[in-house]
């Protein structure tokens, strides 16, 4: 939302931020960032790739980005030992969210597909089985190296098109979800 005062105008931007069950309002503009309504400006320090020191109101932090999924915009991240799950969402997720539109329900993946040409090391599921999101699926040696496909979301095993010892070609379905 672009906020207009007289001759200097700024982008403010609103977040609602999900941590570990625990909401919070985020709002960054020009002048700063608050949370909940309070001032929020950190000294940050990126000293290594997905590491940081951060500094806040006298204490000291280290905080890690453990893993991240942009599109989903959730991120899990350890600050001094301790782990949270965040997610954030915009303005425009949440009007997508009032009108009952779910921006990733077009995006669900049915087939498991080979990544690359490799050899079937080993099946680890039966057709008919439930499976979650992020479940080894089968393990695939490519170049010398074993890779273990993960189930991408939530389902069923409708298929199971290939066995251990089979040859695979490039994007070739191995196996489809339901």
């Amino acid at each position: 939302m672009q906020v207009d005062y007289g001759c200097n105008s700024y982008l403010r931007v609103m977040y609602k931020v999900k941590v570990n069950n625990q909401n919070f309002e985020v709002e960054v503009e020009a002048a700063g960032k608050k949370v909940n309504g309070e001032d929020f400006n950190p000294d940050i320090l990126e000293y290594k790739e997905g590491k940081f020191h951060v500094l806040h109101k006298g204490r000291s932090f280290n905080a890690e980005i453990i893993s991240s999924d942009l599109q989903a915009k959730t991120f899990v991240i350890r600050v001094n030992n301790n782990v949270y799950e965040l997610s954030v969402k915009d303005k425009y997720d949440l009007l997508l969210k009032e009108m009952g539109i779910d921006v990733n329900a077009g995006k669900k993946v049915n087939d498991i597909k080979a990544p690359m040409p490799g050899l079937v090391l080993s099946v680890m599921v039966e057709d008919g089985q439930q499976i979650a999101k992020g479940d080894a699926l089968l393990v695939l040696e490519a170049m010398k190296m074993e890779n273990v496909l993960k189930s991408p979301s939530d389902g069923i095993i409708k298929k199971i098109q290939v066995s251990k010892g089979d040859k695979v070609e490039k994007n070739q379905v191995m196996i489809v979800i339901n």
